[in-house]
């Protein structure tokens, strides 16, 4: 049985994203799910917008989200994640705090 926790669904998230596999990455949020910028501009709605954004990050070859702190509230997971991104002015890295919400076993809002 697969543990559906807001622990496990987030850390499949993040080994989904670093393996880039988008079917897996798709399996964790919800069909419906929401992901928003820290103060609040939607980014994207469901598989079918999530998808194609995650998609254009797989092309960068060395991309990359390396795990510096997590805390779990409840059904909340909070991420600060180092990531290594390809950008247009070379390789470099940023800082990312990742607030997901989990129900029923998959990320509802991010």
């Amino acid at each position: 049985m697969e543990d559906t926790s807001p622990l496990s669904v987030v850390q499949r998230q993040l080994d989904a994203f670093n393996a880039k596999d988008v079917e897996e990455l798709m399996c964790t949020y919800a069909p419906d799910a929401d992901q928003f910028v820290l103060h609040g501009e939607r980014l994207a709605k469901g598989h079918d917008e999530l998808r194609p954004r995650y998609l254009a990050r797989f092309e960068e070859a060395d991309l990359f989200a390396r795990l510096l702190s997590r805390m779990v509230i409840g059904n909340i997971v909070t991420d600060l994640e180092l990531i290594t991104r390809n950008f247009p002015e070379g390789l470099g890295t940023l800082e990312m705090l990742c607030i997901y919400e989990v129900a029923d076993g998959r990320i509802q809002r991010a």
